[in-house]
């Protein structure tokens, strides 16, 4: 009889946390497109505050740290994506020695050693290699990991011309990202990353100054999220302005 009750409760917990976590992703893509990082935080710190965490929850926990700190950083935080920084880091030691998705686990860590660059640009040299062979790491592993596509764009994008950075190949990263994204049509619905890949493409394009192209993106953008406030009310403006002219 005991038994009985202790399994009932666990499928309950494991119900209740199926519906809370899933509710997760919908929450912070609302926060995203609404430019509510407070919400995000929350959201965020939740589940980290959490004492149990699936490799799949701890997975997108990761992924919701990944945002907020790319965010801190563009707001020139840096002792909050510092200390973000650190918690993904952990994070994904915990996924790392689990063996789960190493994929994405290598295309974390990209990532992050990509932020320290932008905590510290004079640290490039010595960081900027381990953020590739991260990348690249994520790429054997798995040719159809968009995320290690997107982080493969990210270091061309950033990385300075004169060491081998090249704008355009980072658009042809984000491009092949975005195929491989749209392959699963119900993961992108209301998914954050989807937008903020989409995002990069405009950034990109503009860049290069080919603002017909950056266009097209930003009106893709707003037929898929009407009340994206970044799209509508900065880029979206801004790369009209530079279309007309």
């Amino acid at each position: 009889m005991e038994r009985k009750i202790y399994t009932i409760t666990i499928s309950i917990i494991l119900l209740i946390s199926v519906r809370i976590y899933g509710n997760d992703k919908t929450e912070i893509y609302n926060a995203y497109i609404r430019n509510d990082m407070a919400g995000w935080k929350k959201i965020m710190d939740r589940i980290q505050n959490q004492e149990r965490k699936s490799n799949e929850i701890l997975l997108s926990l990761v992924n919701y740290q990944y945002g907020y700190i790319g965010w801190c950083i563009g707001e020139a935080n840096e002792k909050e994506a510092e200390f973000y920084i650190s918690l993904a880091r952990n994070n994904l030691a915990v996924l790392e020695s689990n063996n789960y998705n190493l994929s994405m686990v290598y295309a974390y860590y990209a990532a992050l050693y990509g932020y320290d660059i932008g905590l510290s640009i004079i640290r490039a040299p010595f960081i900027g290699p381990k953020s590739m062979k991260y990348a690249e790491n994520a790429l054997k592993l798995d040719q159809g990991n968009p995320f290690a596509y997107l982080q493969m764009g990210n270091i061309q994008y950033y990385m300075p011309s004169v060491f081998g950075g090249s704008v355009n190949e980072a658009i042809r990263y984000f491009l092949q990202a975005k195929v491989l994204m749209e392959k699963n049509k119900e993961t992108i619905l209301q998914d954050w990353n989807y937008l903020h890949l989409l995002t990069l493409i405009v950034q990109a394009y503009t860049d290069v100054e080919d603002y017909r192209s950056a266009k097209a993106y930003c009106e893709i953008i707003l037929k898929i999220e009407p009340q994206f406030v970044w799209i509508k009310d900065e880029l979206y403006p801004q790369v009209m302005h530079q279309f007309k002219n």
